[in-house]
């Protein structure tokens, strides 16, 4: 990923009043859909998989520039404006809290109603949580977890989480600029608030990979054994390896250690995929792997990017509705046009849009 700058995340107190939610959905409908009318689902995609361009759609549709609540409020405005616009094939599932973990039963719904195989659907959303929480440790916890996709079988992830010091971090996943699950898979990360990360999906450290899975195929008592001697030996440690190993209790790894051999994954995809391999299991084995067997440990946080109408809190400015109203009457007719004389009027309004911004240019603003 490239740097492209860089955005903090806060947590704000308060929720989205619902007069505001319902105007974010009507607006972020209209907008979605002129570029779905323009452009096709796909481009949506991959807009939603730019962090960039979600933040300033959070910021047309009028919430805080720089809340964390900005990133589980649009998705959640988008997803019951997609109930209305079932005949674009496009599909959004999931959410905030526990609404997240229903994500692969609502996949599993629509595949039905469409007569679609959900399976690797349901695969792409567990994994990319699976990632997320347990090969990228990076201080934050997931509790937001929204998959979209089309037809086709095209996907984009936005999912969030939370650390201790009350900023979020926010993931992009993009399924067309996806080549593995497991070296460097994001297409965005959004905060720079760091922490002490260790990256099990540093593109570098395929061989660390390969290492963590050799040792989750041997037997368990090998590898509880050397955990107790770097247990023991903690004080010896650097600093950051005491730190990563410090909550890690060798005792309750014995029944995860014996599953692993057990089922012999082939490689670490599948490791990381077997049910109850949490993020202790992973950094238990990674630092094994670096300290007993020499293969080093990625600590490169791979967060790269952070970078209308007001804001429900009055920041820039407080929300004007009547602007806001107009700016969704606009897009409605511009929409209701648009599928009658698609082309035409689609190219109109993008004259509209050029010769507005060439006015300001004039005028220098």
């Amino acid at each position: 990923m490239e740097r492209t700058g860089f955005i903090d995340l806060p947590l704000h107190s308060g929720k989205c009043p619902r007069w505001l939610f319902e105007k974010m959905k009507i607006l972020g409908r209209n907008i979605c859909e002129i570029i779905i009318i323009e452009f096709g689902t796909n481009k949506l995609l991959k807009n939603l998989s730019d962090p960039f361009w979600f933040q300033c759609l959070g910021c047309v549709l009028g919430f805080d520039w720089h809340s964390s609540g900005l990133t589980t409020t649009v998705c959640g405005a988008l997803k019951e404006a997609f109930k209305d616009l079932k005949e674009y094939g496009i599909y959004i599932c999931g959410g905030k809290g526990k609404v997240s973990r229903k994500t692969p039963q609502e996949i599993q719904e629509i595949a039905e109603k469409t007569s679609q195989d959900p399976n690797l659907l349901v695969y792409a959303s567990k994994m990319t949580a699976k990632v997320d929480n347990n090969a990228l440790q990076d201080g934050y916890t997931l509790y937001h977890h929204t998959f979209i996709f089309t037809k086709d079988f095209k996907w984009t992830v936005i999912q969030q989480g939370m650390a201790q010091n009350t900023y979020a971090r926010r993931y992009h996943w993009y399924s067309e600029s996806l080549n593995s699950f497991v070296e460097d898979p994001h297409k965005a990360i959004v905060s720079d608030k760091s922490f002490l990360t260790l990256n099990l999906v540093d593109k570098e450290k395929k061989n660390l990979r390969e290492t963590i899975k050799e040792l989750a195929l041997r037997k368990p008592e090998k590898n509880i054994k050397d955990l107790m001697m770097l247990k023991n030996n903690q004080n010896q440690l650097p600093l950051r390896h005491q730190v990563l190993i410090e909550d890690i209790n060798p005792k309750f790894l014995d029944k995860i250690l014996l599953k692993t051999y057990q089922r012999q994954p082939k490689d670490f995809k599948e490791l990381l995929s077997l049910e109850n391999v949490g993020a202790k299991t992973l950094r238990a084995l990674a630092l094994i792997s670096d300290l007993i067997y020499g293969e080093s440990i990625s600590f490169k946080d791979p967060a790269r990017f952070s970078f209308a109408h007001g804001g429900k809190d009055r920041h820039p400015y407080k929300i004007n509705l009547a602007h806001y109203q107009e700016t969704i009457n606009i897009l409605d007719k511009a929409i209701n046009k648009a599928k009658i004389e698609r082309s035409d009027k689609i190219k109109a309004l993008r004259r509209l849009y050029n010769f507005y911004f060439a006015e300001v240019k004039k005028e220098g603003v």
